[in-house]
């Protein structure tokens, strides 16, 4: 085979993609915008009830 019929081959043999790539892009900007609200909607939940956390080296309170 000459490299010309191998480069038509791989050509036609490309798969076209079920949407548009500016499609993907959406889709994945709203994933990772959705993962940052989870991750955002959990800060500061340690600080929230350090009278419970408090450990045998008294960490979360100031009884000594």
């Amino acid at each position: 085979m000459s490299v010309h019929a191998i480069a038509l081959a791989v050509e036609t043999a490309e798969a076209s993609l079920p949407f548009p790539a500016l499609v993907f892009a959406a889709i994945a900007a709203v994933a990772f915008l959705a993962l940052g609200v989870v991750v955002w909607s959990f800060r500061d939940v340690a600080n929230r009830h350090s009278q419970k956390s408090s450990g045998p080296a008294g960490h979360g309170s100031d009884h000594h």
